[in-house]
């Protein structure tokens, strides 16, 4: 059974997703939970308590789903790489499309807020650590690799978020792009 902090939660994940951060608002979060006006506010005092909060929630939600991928996938060649980073990618602009949008928000929000910056820094990290391992496994070993293939797909995935294609597909672009960072077919050391 979920708590009502929770559910509160989750919609407010989906105003955020939906709307943006104008969208936020207390009233917009109970009315999409579909709690009584004031559920939001018992929680959540402050707006900027509610954003927090859905800072954290979207990030465990992400760290989640990316842990989802990773505990099952080991690439070791660009070819597997992009797959992988494809069906995230995928599934990022479809089944968790408000996520990923409350997220490019909170990205947004995190320019002028050092607070939240300072939390999406950290989930970053955590992505960054399975990453860095995957980008070792196909044979890189330059640290600037991993921030240029996940800006790509951060831009993959935003472009499809703008305009939407139905034969969304990126794993040939991302493929291309890590052969030409490490070369076709490469692979690295697999760690002991």
């Amino acid at each position: 059974m979920r708590n009502r902090r929770d559910t509160l939660l989750d919609a407010a994940v989906r105003v955020l997703g939906g709307g943006g951060v104008r969208a936020l608002t207390h009233r917009a979060v109970d009315a999409e939970a579909g709690l009584p006006v004031g559920s939001t506010a018992n929680h959540f005092s402050t707006r900027e308590a509610l954003l927090e909060a859905i800072v954290e929630r979207v990030s465990a939600q992400e760290r989640a789903n990316f842990d989802e991928i990773a505990l099952t996938a080991c690439p070791t060649t660009p070819s597997e790489l992009a797959h992988v980073l494809a069906t995230a990618a995928t599934d990022a602009a479809s089944v968790h499309r408000d996520l990923t949008l409350a997220r490019y928000a909170i990205l947004v929000e995190s320019a002028h807020n050092p607070t939240i910056r300072q939390r999406v820094a950290e989930t970053g990290n955590r992505v960054g650590a399975w990453f860095t391992a995957w980008m070792r496994l196909i044979g890189s070993h330059d640290p600037d690799h991993l921030h240029l293939v996940g800006d790509y797909v951060t831009g993959l995935v935003l472009h499809q978020l703008a305009m939407p294609d139905p034969a969304f597909d990126p794993a040939g672009k991302i493929t291309r792009l890590l052969e030409s960072l490490v070369g076709p077919g490469t692979t690295g050391t697999r760690p002991s």
